[in-house]
């Protein structure tokens, strides 16, 4: 006796058919003639045009009265921009962590900006011989950690410079020396991050541990978050160019487009910061 399958659900083909022409709109980047969305759609232009009638009158798709080409309406951006605005950086980074962890072998981490600064939220141990002191909510410095120097690099928020001036005040009483020192030391290594596309740490926070962190963006081009790596110095290659760099940027623009980076304007977020890091 068959053995049956899960029992599909029944759907409106009709809404199924109307969003063939939605992707076909989208997928051109360009107003279409009628013609030309409907092979694209794969359906006669009659019949693309009744659903074209009904998309109209709702604003998912717009005409222009004088060439007579369709686009993409006010509604279907409209639609477009609420979903972006329910991404979850935390949840949907998830994936991208373990596949990074597995990679270079080290513990990596997320951290967003909280009220205190730049925060770990998630974590993924290597299980290494060393272990990573780091937890969920610690608070990192933005002066000598690979994360917060990539958030002061990066992150839009007029909280970075006043906490920036408090740990340097604090650090040049700490080693005797002029705060100035500290802040020119400070914008030459921002200057070069923000060329390179990422930050790094050279077992300045923690002692005998090298990190890497890149910054990632949200489909208005804001920083949200940074993915931070992790590992014993001697072992964790933090030459700019080195394969645990490259992955970082990879997995930080992979994070980025499924937030949405890029969509609006059509950039994407890997290639960039990729050719930084080879200059």
């Amino acid at each position: 006796m068959a053995t049956k399958g899960p029992r599909q659900r029944q759907g409106i083909q009709s809404i199924e058919l109307g969003f063939d022409l939605l992707r076909t709109l989208s997928a051109a980047g360009r107003p279409m003639m009628l013609r030309d969305l409907a092979a694209g759609a794969g359906m006669p232009p009659a019949k693309a045009h009744r659903y074209l009638v009904s998309l109209l009158r709702v604003g998912i798709v717009s005409q222009d009265p004088s060439s007579g080409r369709y686009d993409l309406g006010p509604a279907a951006l409209e639609l477009g921009l609420a979903g972006l605005g329910r991404l979850d950086p935390v949840r949907l980074a998830g994936p991208v962590l373990e596949a990074l962890c597995e990679s270079l072998n080290e513990t990596v981490a997320l951290a967003v900006w909280g009220n205190r600064g730049a925060t770990i939220v998630r974590i993924v141990d290597a299980g290494g011989p060393i272990t990573v002191t780091l937890r969920a909510g610690t608070v990192l410095p933005l002066h000598n950690s690979a994360t917060g120097r990539a958030f002061a690099a990066f992150h839009r928020s007029p909280f970075v410079r006043r906490i920036l001036d408090e740990e340097l005040q604090q650090a040049a009483a700490r080693a005797k020396v002029a705060i100035t020192t500290l802040r020119r030391q400070l914008e030459r290594n921002l200057t070069e991050i923000r060329t390179r596309g990422l930050s790094r740490a050279t077992g300045s926070l923690t002692p005998g541990i090298n990190g890497f962190s890149a910054p990632v963006y949200d489909h208005t081009a804001s920083m949200v978050a940074a993915i931070t790596s992790l590992g014993p110095v001697g072992e964790f290659n933090v030459e700019w160019d080195s394969p645990a760099a490259l992955a970082m940027l990879d997995s930080a623009a992979s994070l980025s487009s499924s937030l949405g980076y890029g969509s609006i304007d059509g950039t994407s977020p890997g290639a960039p910061a990729r050719n930084r890091t080879r200059a």
